[in-house]
């Protein structure tokens, strides 16, 4: 399936040009999005060992938990994700950060396991659309020279959300117990809807592949704020008017099967990677020998370091080949976890090591959150980031259930972190088998 010819002409356009103030304040509303996903996802991690301590839990049943939202993030993907491709990129995103907000001030009421995991799995479904479909938004407002950067910085958001939740919950479980924590993050979900009504802009990529009624003066008006002149007339080209169904199968047509099928096992292979480390971090280091307290502080810490590991992935794809400073990445983090629970004897050393940890992980999923847009043309973009997604999110939700049932097989922490460090190792591979044209053009520095 070729790109429109139109999308083309104005991407060239966007892409020569330096990026304006409004383009930065579309990427800027992604990150918000992913800070509050990255709540919203992670708080689960930080309050498991309270949940699991008032009802009893054993580690399967909080591993099980722990990945009920992530099969909700995998459905949201694949399923609703798309729809962006139909109907648009901000009516997906708008509904899904409802559904998120609710599901998150139900969780804080729950019962039971059984409820807290179905409204973990409704938050995982609002979180997986909005994740598909504002990576999507991210890149394609952003120039070729600075989209690593704009996708990577969502990655940050992300963390930065994930240390929230991990402030929140050391501060919030002591005093309210653990359904503060939720609470908390369903009312700031909610209050974002208003804010991201006003400044998500919807795609141009959309707008000129769709071409929905109004078509011409939107993208006017977009292109107006972004410091170009109006277009007398959209481009040549026919609208697209492939429906969800097809877009799927075009994935694997003979053009795009080797990138689809590259990108899906890589994102399965760090995403399994990455949510064992984020889930799994605060209950392992208390298992090696930690105290409480300093296992969330670790835990919190791999998203400290994470923050700064994104946004210089990002920095770093500007000037060198994406997926040559990815693979670096990923194998930095395989050393860095083979020896993560070793250094638990110094808890300053271990500190040191979650940060460094978290900043290369977290790098990890912004590279590939940043590669997988750029392979695909606007009228199959989210589905297939969202297809992807959902793919990497079935190892994510593998990882935290196995590791889970593991441990309660007589696993060491130690010999955890060694099986996904080899994970990390056979995912550079993949990423070195990826053939893109992704080095940087030294065009559009941001104005």
């Amino acid at each position: 399936m070729r790109p429109s010819p139109a999308a083309d002409t104005v991407r060239r356009l966007l892409d020569d040009a330096p990026m304006s103030r409004y383009q930065w304040g579309a990427v800027a509303a992604c990150v918000l999005l992913n800070v509050l996903d990255g709540f919203d996802v992670l708080v689960m991690a930080f309050t498991g060992r309270s949940v699991a301590t008032e009802w009893g839990l054993s580690g399967s049943q909080l591993g099980l938990l722990l990945s009920a939202g992530l099969v909700g993030m995998a459905a949201g993907s694949v399923l609703i994700g798309p729809w962006a491709d139909r109907v648009g990129r901000r009516p997906i995103v708008l509904g899904c950060l409802v559904v998120a907000g609710l599901a998150m001030l139900g969780s804080a009421a729950a019962q039971s396991p059984g409820q807290l995991g179905a409204l973990r799995l409704i938050t995982g479904l609002g979180v997986g659309g909005i994740l598909a479909t504002s990576n999507v938004v991210a890149a394609e407002y952003a120039s070729a020279r600075w989209r690593g950067l704009a996708v990577s910085l969502n990655s940050t958001g992300y963390a930065i959300g994930a240390v929230l939740g991990g402030v929140l919950a050391a501060t919030l479980i002591g005093q309210f117990g653990w359904r503060s924590v939720f609470l908390a993050g369903g009312l700031a979900t909610l209050a974002a809807v208003p804010l991201v009504w006003w400044r998500l802009p919807e795609s141009l990529d959309f707008l000129l592949v769709r071409r929905p009624a109004g078509a011409l003066e939107r993208v006017n008006a977009l292109l107006a704020r972004m410091g170009h002149a109006a277009l007398p007339a959209l481009p040549d080209g026919a609208p697209v008017r492939t429906g969800v169904a097809a877009g799927y199968g075009a994935l694997l047509r003979p053009a795009l099967r080797r990138t689809t099928v590259l990108l899906w096992i890589s994102f399965f292979c760090v995403m399994a990677g990455f949510y064992f480390v984020t889930s799994w971090t605060p209950t392992l280091l208390v298992e090696a020998g930690l105290s409480p307290d300093a296992g969330i502080a670790g835990g919190t810490l791999l998203n400290v370091g994470g923050i700064f590991g994104a946004a210089g992935l990002g920095l770093l794809a500007a000037r060198f080949a994406l997926r040559h400073v990815l693979a670096g990445y990923l194998l930095a983090t395989a050393v860095l976890l083979a020896v993560f629970i070793a250094s638990t004897s110094s808890l300053a050393v271990a500190f040191v090591v979650a940060a460094l940890v978290g900043l290369f992980v977290n790098g990890c999923v912004a590279g590939l959150y940043a590669m997988a847009p750029t392979s695909y043309g606007a009228d199959v973009r989210t589905t297939g980031v969202g297809t992807a997604l959902a793919v990497g999110r079935s190892g994510a939700i593998l990882a935290p259930t196995l590791a889970g049932a593991l441990l309660d097989g007589g696993a060491t922490p130690q010999s955890l972190y060694l099986l996904f460090a080899a994970v990390f190792v056979g995912a550079a591979a993949l990423v070195l088998l990826l053939r893109r044209s992704d080095t940087p053009t030294t065009q559009g520095v941001p104005a």
